[in-house]
């Protein structure tokens, strides 16, 4: 089978849905086309809240058929290779399609085999992730009596940087609300050297964590997970000192060895080799995250295997009819939805202006995300940036009902933001193409 459209989409998440509606809203008459092969479609950043019960994880999905814009045709089937000098898309069942313009925003993939032994302890045993199943997590912290609860993050990027540190904030409250706490000791490892790439954010999360008696380890890749024997195994970046991480002195390993005892203090550490094994009671992390293998493999893809897109216009590199958003993309950026709520509106000028006059839009992306950090029931900081990370508040959050004061700063408010008010504005705004 073979047919064409004006405008062809791969991927119906956040940012596939987004910019076929809001195509659709400012012309109608566009021929449009979402390769999707998923029945079902995803709120995603409520997982955080399901997994510790303060969200029903049933609210976070709706059929696909609901959210397909009126007039797109939803082709239910999974793209497989592209052929950009010819326009045209193949997918597995071997059926070509061609357009005009191609948008591809089929997210990212969940790789947890790029951490070995992952693959076997991921969502069994004592191993959980908001990633793949919050009602999981949530079973494990509900069932947890003690010990050391290991949170972690991979070092490849992921979606929404900040949601492996929430559930932590959250398991740290549940465990003083079921008396548990005084026996646990909390560790996030992580491998950057600070809690958060921008220093407003990350001075209020440092203040949460001291406050909360969190132990933070800086530098600490994860390699290996022995879900049997329960030790998490990391590299040490040795190059990099500071924000309270391990330091070496002068290369000694001796040094390095007790440093790192001393800093877990009660916290089980076993040496083997170059790596550190933290042994723990219960582990929640971010598995590794990548580009889906039909991106990594395509022409579209640059040399990090992410499409390769410019920054401000997000139109493809070498391919001028295609353009790219959200995860999938190479843009320099946070994978979040609200960085698509950003994007979206101007991949759609730029197509409409193509069409119009065959010049792009003056409309250009500046790199603005946000990321809700949920520190507590009741608490939130909303960490919002740009591109030079940058504290960059959005002046139309700030007409939201209730949103006053200072967002970099723990506040209940911004926990209704998060709770109601953004999963309302993505079902009945975002979802529908109206730029928010």
């Amino acid at each position: 089978m073979s047919k064409h459209f004006q405008v062809l989409v791969i991927g119906a998440g956040t940012a596939g849905i987004m910019v076929s509606s809001m195509l659709k809203r400012k012309n109608n008459s566009l021929q449009i086309a979402i390769i999707e092969p998923s029945e079902t479609h995803f709120y995603q950043p409520a997982w955080t809240l399901v997994g510790a019960n303060t969200y029903n994880f049933d609210k976070t999905s709706r059929p696909m058929a609901s959210l397909i814009p009126k007039g797109v045709e939803w082709i239910k089937e999974y793209a497989d290779k592209f052929e950009p000098e010819n326009n045209k898309v193949i997918t597995k069942k071997g059926n070509e399609f061609t357009y005009d313009y191609l948008v591809v925003a089929p997210g990212l993939k969940i790789a947890p085999d790029m951490i070995e032994g992952l693959q076997e302890a991921m969502d069994k045993g004592v191993v959980c992730s908001n990633y793949t199943d919050p009602n999981y997590t949530w079973e494990i912290l509900k069932d947890f009596k003690g010990g050391t609860a290991l949170f972690t993050q991979p070092a490849t990027p992921i979606k929404c940087g900040g949601a492996p540190q929430k559930i932590m904030y959250l398991a740290d409250e549940h465990f003083r609300k079921t008396g548990v706490r005084e026996n646990t000791d909390i560790v996030f490892a992580l491998p950057s050297g600070s809690i958060f790439g921008v220093k407003i954010i990350a001075d209020t999360l440092m203040s949460v964590v001291d406050k909360k008696d969190i132990n933070v380890r800086f530098f600490h890749k994860l390699v290996k997970v022995d879900g049997n024997k329960k030790i998490a195994w990391y590299e040490i970046v040795k190059d990099l000192t500071g924000g309270g991480c391990v330091t070496i002195a002068d290369g000694d390993e001796a040094s390095l060895d007790r440093e790192i005892q001393h800093n877990y203090k009660d916290v089980k550490v076993t040496r083997e080799g170059d790596l550190y094994g933290i042994h723990f009671d219960m582990m929640h992390l971010a598995p590794p995250q990548c580009a889906p293998d039909f991106i990594t493999n395509s022409p579209l893809a640059s040399e990090t295997g992410w499409v390769d897109v410019d920054k401000g216009t997000m139109q493809h590199a070498k391919f001028i009819n295609i353009f790219s958003l959200g995860d999938v993309s190479n843009l320099p950026t946070s994978k979040t939805g609200a960085a698509i709520r950003k994007q979206a509106p101007v991949v759609v000028e730029n197509i409409l202006k193509l069409i119009e006059t065959n010049k792009l839009s003056t409309k250009a992306y500046k790199g603005y995300t946000s990321c809700p950090l949920v520190t507590g029931y009741g608490k939130m900081v909303l960490a919002e940036f740009d591109y030079n990370q940058n504290f960059e508040p959005d002046p139309k959050l700030k007409q939201f009902p209730l949103m006053i004061g200072d967002s970099s700063k723990e506040h209940w408010r911004l926990w209704i933001l998060k709770k109601y008010g953004l999963p309302y504005l993505y079902w009945n705004k975002m979802m529908k193409g109206i730029e928010v």
